[in-house]
């Protein structure tokens, strides 16, 4: 029962807790609901409610006066609110997305939820802000159940074509340029990619590689070594490489010029000839000593005479 009741919280199923509460942060009921509205007591997500106030809130494309508003100088007032808001709200930690809503129904116009990257950061926030003025307007912060905006999102409001307009009860989400964005959350990138570049753990030299890395042994970190150490650097050992790899057995200096073939002959010929006056030299000492032997009467003795 327990994990049914789980599978089940904050969806349509759901007859105990409201689905739009959990998805969007707010419900066009308020707190005449019949679900309930669970607020968390923590979440990485904070909601400024009804904070942005846009030029033309009253008539869309119309101020108070009656005098039509160019969509770009409407669009210029968003970015300079999101821009003074970003800012402010960065000194509480690091945002991970900052969106606000551009409906127009009461529970939703001008929300503004903002998702830091820690809960303790949020909560930061929530108790900096709490109390505080904008515009001469006292801020509304709490914390947010929404933690998945794709869920929270109208689709059809991306795809410009909801019917419902600024009264839909899903999020229409306000742009702001890709400059502005590159700016305001590039900062983050950066000083991700400085903290990863002074990380003990990268850019390691040859001999601090631990042994039996992928596609790096030992053999190749004491070879990277030796070369470092002569002040050379290592050779790739492709196919493509220029000259001849030396055999393990053969010395590093330059082979002997080789013989032609009328030079082995004669040097062949003087070996056979000098074994033959060898041989006869031989055969002459011998039938000496037989000689001698035979003269004194026996065989050689190894001992003297008496």
């Amino acid at each position: 029962m327990a994990e049914h009741l789980a599978s089940i919280f904050g969806t349509e199923k759901d007859r105990v807790n409201c689905p739009f509460y959990f998805k969007i942060g707010a419900c066009r009921h308020g707190d005449r609901c019949s679900r309930l509205h669970t607020k968390p007591s923590i979440s990485p997500t904070i909601l400024l409610s009804n904070m942005y106030q846009r030029p033309d809130m009253i008539n869309p494309g119309v101020d108070p006066q009656g005098q039509a508003l160019d969509p770009r100088k409407i669009q210029e007032h968003f970015e300079d609110f999101y821009e003074d808001l970003f800012e402010e709200l960065n000194k509480y930690g690091e945002i991970e997305s900052l969106n606000i809503c551009d409906n127009l129904a009461d529970h939703m116009v001008g929300n503004v939820y903002v998702q830091y990257r820690e809960e303790e950061h949020a909560a930061n926030a929530v108790q900096n802000l709490s109390g505080r003025f904008y515009g001469g307007r006292p801020i509304i912060v709490d914390f947010s159940p929404v933690t998945d905006f794709r869920e929270a999102t109208c689709r059809q409001y991306e795809e410009n074509v909801c019917n419902r307009g600024g009264y839909c009860n899903f999020m229409h989400l306000k742009k702001i340029s890709k400059e502005l964005r590159r700016q305001l959350f590039g900062r983050y990138r950066r000083r991700r990619s400085r903290s990863r570049s002074h990380s003990p753990h990268r850019h390691r030299g040859y001999g601090e590689r631990p042994p039996g890395g992928r596609g790096y042994g030992r053999r190749d970190d004491d070879r990277a070594q030796r070369y470092h150490d002569r002040g050379r650097r290592p050779r790739s050992g492709s196919p493509g490489r220029r000259g001849r790899s030396r055999s393990p057995g053969e010395k590093k200096g330059r082979s002997p010029i080789r013989e032609s073939s009328v030079e082995r002959r004669a040097k062949i010929d003087q070996w056979n000839r000098e074994r033959e006056r060898a041989g006869s030299r031989n055969n002459a000492d011998g039938q000496h000593d037989y000689d001698n032997n035979m003269r004194n009467g026996g065989e050689y003795d190894d001992y003297p005479q008496q």
